[in-house]
């Protein structure tokens, strides 16, 4: 019953649109800033306020072998392959995994430690996934609030890259192979 309030609850956040990509603020995603500057193209508010950041930082911590930053600067030119210039810009969570909820009066759920900002809401689908994510019910009741696109498991690896080169910069190397087995996977 929770995981289908869960489900339900995100349909119904991500069908509240913005006029744009990004957000009156930057915030943060974990301890790492998050820049939420405002693009009227999903394509270039992903490639240049997401993944761009995060492969500058990786590199500036030294650790991005500079093979893989290469490849990552071939990903960043060739990104319009695969992810969207127009999508409605719906409000996201942000930093959506199953540890980011807790059960309110009633047993309601409620989503908690958001990162928001306006974008393409296969985001969020993609990062509650990476981890292990939530029930099938979850999504079930997702999916009927909200069908999502069949090219979605193309660009899923994609949206998944931004939260693992955030895990590389917050928590280190362990990360690394994850993030050059995606960047390879559109690259080479």
């Amino acid at each position: 019953h929770t995981e289908i309030l869960l489900g339900e609850s995100l349909a119904n956040l991500h069908h509240t649109f913005g006029d744009a990509h990004g957000f009156q603020e930057d915030n943060w995603i974990g301890k790492l800033p998050q820049r939420n500057g405002i693009h009227s193209s999903w394509l270039e508010f992903f490639r240049n306020e997401r993944l761009d950041v995060q492969f500058s930082l990786a590199s500036k911590l030294g650790r991005l072998p500079e093979s893989l930053n290469k490849d990552a600067i071939k990903l960043l030119d060739r990104l319009d392959r695969w992810i969207p210039e127009e999508v409605p810009p719906s409000l996201l969570h942000g930093d959506l995994w199953s540890g980011n909820w807790i059960p309110g009066p009633e047993g309601i759920p409620y989503f908690i430690d958001p990162a928001v900002y306006y974008g393409h809401r296969e985001v969020d689908i993609a990062f509650s996934e990476l981890f292990g994510g939530f029930s099938n019910q979850f999504y079930e009741a997702y999916h009927y609030g909200y069908p999502i696109d069949p090219e979605y498991k193309e660009r899923k690896p994609l949206y998944q890259l931004y939260y693992l080169l955030v895990h590389l910069n917050l928590f280190g190397r362990s990360y690394l192979s994850s993030v050059d087995q995606v960047v390879k996977r559109y690259v080479k």
